[in-house]
């Protein structure tokens, strides 16, 4: 028995089980690769603002390429020769009350669109959308008529309006699918501990609509700030006159004064710039929020 063990013949063994092969994922990119394409971007978006600094802030007739010596002079020339100190103030006056309008209006249609369900929802959608592919300039003569028949030519009143129309579309979507990301439920506890409709949404919904109101108050201020065919075509007098239209007006016959149209283009571009600074953390969460789909 011992000599017959002996000899038997070993059990073949399992085969070895097979070796995962590792597939290497995406590699990340090195740093040039990321900071070339951003600095070359960066240099051919920044080098028409540098210019625009320099000849605004050096003196006339200078060639230097760097902005030395300093001077306030044609800062001087547009805000108070040219008058862009009541220009400025009426560029602000429209952008905040388009702003104000086209966030209250848009607040209350939004959250229709978002928690009502009624006959015809989807082809006035479709409608909001449609009114986008529709050039302002189109519009010129049908908004003059009726500015004309209603007083409000050569009026800040008819900017406002037109802006405010021309802004709600977009507004309406956003603002709505925004809300519709908000739960039913936090407004129905709301409810439940004695909270109207209306008292809930301003506890518990609109604190939570912060980005949403900020891209879209965002976008209805810098429109109008930078609209130019409207304050052109509904305002002919000066003292009524916007930003845009302003420095249309710097382009001489004969002649351009490059240092007064580059100095009221810092005049007009710090507000929009100094809007960003602000509202860029909420901006971006705000678009992203309210473009899903509902």
């Amino acid at each position: 028995m011992t000599l017959l063990s002996a000899t038997r013949p070993a059990p073949p063994r399992a085969p070895a089980p097979p070796v995962p092969v590792r597939r290497r994922g995406p590699q990340r990119p090195s740093r040039w690769q990321i900071y070339v394409p951003l600095g070359i971007y960066l240099l051919f978006t920044l080098v028409p603002f540098y210019w625009m600094v320099v000849f605004a802030v050096r003196p006339r007739g200078s060639a230097s390429l760097l902005p030395w010596p300093v001077t306030t002079e044609n800062f001087e020339t547009v805000w108070n020769g040219l008058g862009f100190a009541v220009f400025f103030q009426n560029s602000l006056k429209v952008g905040v009350a388009s702003l104000l309008a086209t966030t209250v209006v848009a607040l209350a249609g939004g959250y229709a669109l978002a928690r009502y369900n009624f006959r015809g929802k989807t082809v006035f959608l479709v409608a909001m959308l449609c009114t986008q592919f529709i050039p302002g300039a189109m519009m010129l003569i049908p908004l003059f008529e009726t500015f004309r028949t209603l007083d409000l030519v050569n009026s800040l009143w008819s900017l406002i309006i037109a802006e405010t129309v021309f802004q709600l579309p977009l507004s309406l979507i956003l603002l709505g699918g925004f809300i519709r990301n908000i739960p039913v439920e936090l407004e129905e506890a709301a409810w439940v501990d004695g909270c109207s409709r209306l008292r809930g949404f301003l506890v518990v919904v609109l604190p939570l609509l912060r980005p949403g109101l900020v891209a879209v108050g965002s976008f209805a201020f810098i429109h109008s700030w930078n609209n130019f065919l409207f304050a052109l075509m509904f305002v002919s007098e000066q003292d009524k006159y916007t930003i845009p239209v302003g420095l249309a007006f710097t382009l001489g016959e004969f002649g351009v004064d490059f240092g007064a149209l580059a100095a009221g283009g810092v005049v007009a571009a710090v507000p929009v710039v100094l809007v960003f600074a602000v509202i860029q953390r909420y901006l971006v969460q705000g678009l992203s929020a309210g473009a899903v789909k509902g």
